[in-house]
């Protein structure tokens, strides 16, 4: 329970410390990685290979690289699981690859030095959590977690082990975005009077009816830690991990954490996250899909700059300057002078980290423990604007954010938005 006086930070370090001797608890002495892969193959475990962790990230983006190898996948779905066990060892031509119900088992058998967690949004932090507590370095894809709480747990966790962390926001390893950032924080803009975000906006729909849950899956460790509910067509697909509020905060987070990464690698930095933060946004009242569809949030940064972050048609972070704007997106860059573009980053101004392969860059850390281009601290500040943006459209009130504390001020309720409570036997912190 929550004191009155509201969240304790304490409790949020003393979770980051200890995961719970419950249902997701995995001992060090069971699992954890060889010795540091300095020269050999670099071996990891997939949890979750649906479409994303499937096709995408492991076929597309994993497979393919050299000095790798995937020894092991993870699905509550048998079907999925096989499958792609089944390709890798295709790719490879030998068998490699043990395909696992449960991601915990794979943990406790596997000799692995990190895992990349493509599952539902409900499942990143948990999992995240556990892999870092047998010492491995993990790739979470965007959103990071689903409530604050989550975000500040997985954080102190990361820096406690020593981690390599990747988050998924892979425009970080496309150049034209590094440029764009590089001439935000360069002052190519001159001072900066407004910021606004656009992601693409969310979907309702989605069928209520209950049905079986198919042979093939494990439905109950689908869940996880997020609230039962009845199986049914529309659950387990991909809309359903998208848009269903027990485990999702929709595109708010999910599509939102692109751009406002974007935000952050242009403009944040420790305790910069705005203050303030009001807003309205549509929430369906039919079918299964109940996160924000579509939003439009107010925030304002400590020092009065405002943020208007909105839903939309495409991802774009737009900034606007005494002395130009400039418009960073996943297609492209454009300025008001146009000429801004052309500006050459000279010796001695400030140069981000460079990347131009997020899988790689995340081997290369594991390789090298020099940190990967999207680390967790960038991560839990833009994700902490899209949850408090949630949390804003839900209350209908104005929530106000002290950076220091780390916590919603002056509204019992909202603060109590923060941290939801797991499952019954799902329990993944103390």
């Amino acid at each position: 329970m929550l004191a009155s006086k509201g969240i304790d930070r304490r409790r949020f370090l003393s979770a980051a410390s200890t995961l719970a001797a419950g249902a997701l608890a995995v001992s060090r002495a069971w699992a954890g990685p060889p010795d540091p892969p300095i020269e050999g193959e670099v071996r990891l475990g997939f949890i979750g290979v649906g479409d994303r962790g499937g096709r995408q990230l492991l076929d597309w983006e994993f497979l393919p690289l050299e000095g790798v190898r995937v020894v092991a996948v993870a699905d509550p779905f048998r079907s999925r699981r096989e499958h792609w066990a089944s390709r890798v060892n295709e790719h490879y031509g030998e068998d490699v690859c043990t395909p696992y119900r449960d991601f915990r088992q794979m943990l406790r058998s596997e000799h692995l030095h990190g895992v990349v967690i493509p599952t539902h949004d409900g499942w990143h932090v948990p999992a995240a959590a556990a892999a870092v507590r047998t010492g491995l370095d993990v790739y979470v894809e965007k959103p990071l977690g689903i409530t604050i709480e989550q975000d500040l747990v997985l954080r102190d966790l990361i820096h406690q082990h020593g981690t390599m962390f990747q988050y998924g926001t892979q425009q970080r390893s496309l150049a034209h975005c590094r440029h764009g950032c590089e001439l935000v924080r360069n002052g190519r803009l001159g001072r900066i009077e407004s910021i606004e975000v656009t992601a693409p906006q969310g979907y309702g729909g989605g069928s209520t009816e209950p049905i079986p849950v198919p042979d093939d899956l494990d439905y109950d460790l689908w869940l996880g830690p997020t609230p039962y509910s009845p199986y049914t067509a529309d659950r387990c697909v991909n809309r359903g991990s998208f848009f269903v509020y027990d485990n999702s905060i929709g595109f708010l987070g999910g599509w939102g954490a692109h751009p406002l990464d974007i935000l952050d690698w242009a403009y944040g930095e420790p305790g910069r996250v705005p203050v303030e933060y009001h807003g309205e946004g549509y929430i369906p009242v039919t079918g299964l899909y109940d996160a924000v569809t579509t939003w439009e949030v107010h925030c304002v940064y400590p020092d009065g700059t405002p943020l208007t972050f909105i839903s939309g048609a495409y991802d774009r972070t737009r900034f606007v300057g005494t002395e130009g704007r400039i418009d960073i997106s996943r297609g492209g860059l454009a300025a008001d002078p146009p000429e801004l573009l052309d500006s050459v980053i000279e010796p001695g101004e400030v140069r981000l980290p460079v990347s131009g392969h997020h899988a790689r860059n995340f081997i290369d850390g594991i390789r090298t423990r020099i940190p990967p281009v999207s680390d967790i601290d960038s991560a839990v500040r833009s994700d902490i604007i899209s949850l408090l943006s949630d949390i804003a459209i839900r209350t209908g009130r104005r929530i106000r954010w002290d950076p220091g504390s780390e916590t919603i001020t002056g509204d019992e309720t909202a603060r109590r938005m923060m941290l939801r409570t797991p499952r019954p036997g799902w329990e993944w912190q103390e």
